[in-house]
């Protein structure tokens, strides 16, 4: 019998990354936080915007486990090179649907800094939403540069480099079921 993937070390650019969180428990996560989107949105529409190329699979996941109508669309922007936040956030793909008076929730893979959320809810409430909620797979608050309250978290971790589930390495490791986290011996290299 093969052991589970997450058992395994993975290593990308000479770094080496631990399990760190197996995917039945994204799996799980994902579904209750489907399952509240499901009560908070009942009698709308809710637009689910994705922002690639991180979220892509967390967004996919999360809207087959919201029970209501519910559309999607992707917009992409760009903070990170290498292991380390640029501090400035590009729009690579911008939105193109008219979101006046919907409800909007933004789909992050991760929110650390803050930068892009902010920039984000701040370019969306341009456009007259009815309401704008944030759901993020993974938070790092003790990373916050900003004052920024998600409203649907699926895991809160510390400030260490992870990847898998869509989070990348220069755009590797996104397609790693499972998360997972820099390795101790190598923590020296981190640049987060």
């Amino acid at each position: 019998m093969d052991t589970p993937n997450c058992t395994k070390l993975k290593t990308y650019q000479g770094l080496t990354f631990e399990p760190y969180i197996e995917s039945d428990k994204i799996k799980e996560r994902v579904a209750e936080i489907g399952a509240q989107i499901t009560r908070d949105c009942e009698g709308t529409v809710p637009l689910f915007v994705c922002v690639l190329n991180g979220a892509f699979p967390f967004a996919s996941d999360l809207i087959r486990a919201v029970d209501c109508d519910a559309e999607i669309t992707f917009i992409r922007l760009k903070s990170y090179e290498g292991m380390g936040s640029t501090g400035k956030v590009k729009e690579v793909m911008g939105l193109t649907e008219n979101i006046e008076g919907r409800t909007i929730i933004l789909v992050e893979d991760i929110i650390d800094t803050g930068n892009t959320i902010v920039k984000l809810i701040d370019d969306m409430k341009a456009h007259n939403p009815a309401r704008i909620k944030v759901a993020t797979l993974l938070f790092k608050e003790d990373a916050l540069q900003h004052k920024v309250e998600p409203d649907y978290v699926g895991f809160n971790i510390p400030t260490k480099f992870i990847i898998g589930y869509g989070l990348d390495l220069d755009g590797m490791a996104r397609n790693l079921p499972d998360i997972y986290v820099l390795s101790e011996k190598d923590k020296d290299k981190e640049n987060v």
